[in-house]
């Protein structure tokens, strides 16, 4: 692969030689800082751990240089965060047996800047080696700019495959804002109640950030059994742990798809919803 940033990674836990550990991959996840994949993606990590049919690809996009830090690392200079969690994200492939880790090593403000094309050459590149099976991604209506700069530079580069090399499935996963808002049936209900104690020691790595002032070990675990409780209101539990997902396979299938209007319509369907229940329930005064 030629990518953009000579000091981009390419990481191998087991030491396999690189194209053949590229085509190995099933499951690949597209995040933007280093542990957005552990929050997000675990269904895709869960599911490839230990078993040798299916492997678990991660790339990330920035080099986590602008990090909030506060305790012990709040005097990391931002080159000095930006190796600590290039080591941490390391850390974490290791843990959950990933088949690869890609580093692209952009800064922020580069992956927002989408007009430059650079983060596209650089996943267009990965895409094109690996050939999911599914991918794993920051979903549309996110609330953090890099995440949105990934999540639509993503769907540019899978649209610029072949059509015989996409993914079968394309999952924007929450993050930075939760899609309990989504109508059920428009939700990708993703089970990662499996493997608990794997997916709390994946987000420990992140010391950098748990003890630097962000508890996403208390948080992503929370969000988890809350999707899974008030997911159905008149059934009991199916799972104990769901993860929500827009799913943007059609979006990648069909080029033809106008982006906005699709990611638009689910907030629609959402509005439209509200206004039925207020209809219904509002006693309008006489």
């Amino acid at each position: 692969m030629k990518l953009h940033n000579p000091d981009a990674s390419i990481f191998v836990p087991d030491g396999k030689a690189v194209p053949e550990t590229l085509r190995r991959i099933t499951h690949l996840g597209l995040g933007a800082h280093q542990d957005d994949l552990e929050i997000m993606a675990f269904h895709g990590i869960e599911r490839c751990y230990h078993s040798r049919e299916r492997w678990f690809g991660a790339v990330t996009c920035t080099d986590g240089g602008g990090s909030p830090r506060a305790g012990e690392y709040a005097s990391y200079s931002d080159g000095e965060m930006a190796a600590l969690r290039r080591r941490e994200q390391e850390k974490a492939a290791l843990l959950g047996d990933y088949g690869v880790l890609v580093q692209l090593n952009h800064t922020s403000a580069a992956v927002k800047d989408v007009s430059t094309g650079v983060l596209k050459d650089d996943l267009v590149e990965v895409l094109k080696a690996v050939r999911p099976d599914v991918v794993y991604t920051h979903n549309p209506a996110d609330k953090h700019e890099t995440h949105l700069a990934v999540v639509f530079t993503a769907l540019a580069a899978l649209r610029e495959l072949p059509s015989e090399d996409r993914p079968r499935a394309v999952y924007g996963c929450e993050v930075w804002r939760g899609l309990d808002w989504m109508d059920d049936g428009d939700k990708a209900a993703l089970d990662v109640g499996a493997r608990e104690g794997l997916a709390m020691a994946l987000i420990g790595v992140y010391d950098s950030q748990v003890a630097g002032g962000k508890r996403y070990d208390l948080a992503t675990m929370g969000r988890r059994r809350s999707n899974a409780t008030y997911f159905q209101s008149h059934r009991t539990d199916a799972a104990d742990q769901l993860w929500f997902a827009m799913d943007l396979s059609p979006l990648v299938r069909d080029d033809s798809l106008d982006v906005p209007k699709y990611i638009l319509s689910h907030v629609d369907r959402f509005r439209r919803s509200v206004e039925e229940g207020i209809e219904r329930f509002w006693i309008k005064r006489p």
